[in-house]
């Protein structure tokens, strides 16, 4: 049996012939010079930091380029460092899954020390100030979701525990952005001392999102009294404070059975997942594609090390803008929404298996091809139709790639804004363009209010994935049932217009009256989820499919 702990790894030549590669540094080294002089903490233990950021450092610590390592600090489950980093010595797997069925193993030992970002436990929260009076600290970053950046709920109204933290200062905040604004003050009170706060997060302007809630606990606090004046102005002053925005690309599932097979043939002891009360499934691998790009707006007031020999792509925010917009509003994240929502209703396991339906593939095509690419701004570094081409061809149809519809439905109420309504307002703003020509997108909308009824299209209730506003939304649909449609338009018209969800009214885009005839031919019995895609996506040839289904 193989261990992934220090002593464990002590038996090299055990793991190398099980075909993994190994880290090529003495890593106690490198930890106690990560300890004593950090430049990066990451906020966020989650799979993609795990095989996204931790193994470029590793790699650049291999080839020589870096001395030191990361510190991950998790604010929200905390049973993922009590249950895996520490019983594995902050070790992990990365299991990349390429799309020519090889598989890639790496043992990833960059992450130097992890923490607990809880304000209850003193130990925890000493280190993490301690940290962040480092002068060598150069970035905090964020894989937090698009969730941890919110200090309101579905109405509107501040979080009860954001409220508290705004009457009780920085001294034991319970508030995620609470904790992490009272380890910044913590900065600022040692100095003003310069940090770029970087949120890799897949939303749009992210590094916006991370600034505003950060500035609103600054706002909240000076205006009580609670903190010194100046601290306000030292979390505008973007050249104290930086709030990069980023473009982040890389897709890594939960842990999958066929990969933790793998490792158990392998020899790995304890392979299998643990499951922790807030249902995080998290694994000592990360089973993950090949493909990522992570594309940073180059704003860092303390410096920064030179991460991009590692890959990643530092340039000015407006292109991080295009490469944003293109991936998310255009050219990925669309065409994954959109396979979710009718994976579901018509019973996909995996992504993989949609995109071998020759409708919900050339759903997808129309989607990004015809009508995201005409509203794509060229980034100038990546090229948007040879992105599409990628996400089409090699990415999504990757058959072992363990992602599923109901993990990428998860939150769709928060991504819908982004991921179509950008767009819509191109067509909107446009004189070539007309939003008359928009069939696949309001084909979507109507695709997750039948989404929303929790019943597929053979008429078997299914479980709906998480979603902030689930309560409210469902209530638009409640009681209605495959064939038993009545006042559509009644029922619908508060979500339809609410522009907070779709990115703009739906009525003001000329959109409302095509999704609700939409959803009255998707709700008209069994079976009819398959008829109307049919009907619609197949009314044409789409500009690089193979012919009508």
């Amino acid at each position: 049996m193989i261990q992934l702990n220090e002593k464990g790894l002590r038996d090299r030549a055990a793991w190398e012939s099980a075909g993994y590669h190994l880290p090529h540094y003495n890593r106690q080294e490198m930890r106690e010079r990560t300890q004593k002089a950090p430049f990066w903490i990451h906020f966020g233990a989650g799979n993609i930091f795990r095989a996204f950021q931790a193994n470029v450092v590793q790699k650049l610590i291999n080839d020589g380029f870096l001395d030191r390592g990361l510190i991950v600090a998790e604010g929200y489950d905390y049973e993922i460092i009590e249950k895996m980093n520490r019983p594995c010595d902050d070790y992990s797997i990365l299991v990349t899954l390429k799309a020519d069925g090889s598989v890639e193993k790496t043992v990833v030992g960059s992450v130097a020390e992890s923490l607990i970002l809880s304000s209850r436990d003193e130990g925890e929260f000493s280190r993490l100030k301690e940290i962040f009076r480092s002068n060598s600290l150069q970035m905090a970053s964020f894989t937090i979701t698009e969730k941890g950046y919110s200090l309101v709920n579905g109405r509107g109204e501040l979080l009860p525990e954001v409220q508290e933290d705004f009457e009780e200062g920085p001294g034991a905040p319970r508030s995620y952005i609470g904790k992490v604004t009272a380890l910044l003050y913590e900065r600022f009170l040692d100095g003003q001392k310069p940090l770029a706060m970087v949120s890799m997060d897949n939303c749009s302007h992210n590094g916006d999102r991370l600034h505003a809630a950060v500035a609103a606990f600054a706002q909240a606090w000076c205006g009580r009294g609670l903190v010194r004046q100046e601290f306000e102005t030292y979390v505008n002053d973007k050249g104290k404070v930086s709030f990069p925005w980023t473009m982040i690309d890389k897709i890594t599932p939960r842990p999958d059975p066929t990969v933790e097979a793998i490792l158990e043939q392998d020899g790995l002891a304890q392979a299998s997942p643990v499951v922790t009360a807030k249902h995080t499934y998290v694994a000592p691998f990360v089973n993950a594609e090949e493909t990522q790009y992570l594309v940073i707006e180059d704003s860092f007031p303390n410096g920064r090390e030179p991460l991009e020999k590692g890959g990643f792509i530092f340039t000015d925010r407006q292109t991080v803008d295009k490469v944003e917009k293109m991936k998310v509003c255009t050219c990925l994240n669309p065409l994954h929404t959109a396979l979710a929502v009718y994976g579901c209703l018509l019973g996909y396991e995996r992504i993989s298996e949609g995109m071998k339906d020759p409708v919900l593939r050339r759903l997808a095509e129309r989607i990004g091809y015809e009508e995201g690419l005409p509203a794509a701004v060229h980034p100038g570094i990546i090229d948007p139709e040879k992105f599409l081409d990628e996400v089409l061809n090699v990415r999504i149809p990757n058959p072992f790639m363990p992602d599923t519809p109901q993990r990428i439905a998860t939150d769709t109420s928060q991504k819908l804004a982004v991921r179509y309504g950008e767009t819509i307002k191109v067509y909107m703003k446009s004189e070539a363009l007309n939003t008359e020509d928009l069939k696949m997108i309001p084909l979507v909308f109507a695709g997750w209010l039948r989404y929303l009824t929790g019943i597929s299209d053979e008429g078997k209730a299914f479980v709906l994935s998480p979603d902030p506003l689930l309560e409210t939304i469902c209530g638009y649909v409640k009681d209605m049932k495959p064939g038993e449609v009545r006042d559509a338009e009644e029922r619908l018209h508060p979500i339809l217009s609410d522009a907070s969800i779709f990115g703009v009214n739906l009525y003001e885009a000329g959109l409302a009256g095509r999704t609700i005839s939409y959803f009255e031919e998707l709700m008209a019995g069994t079976g009819a989820v398959r008829r109307t895609l049919r009907k619609y996506v197949c009314e044409k040839v789409a500009m690089h499919g193979e012919g009508v289904v």
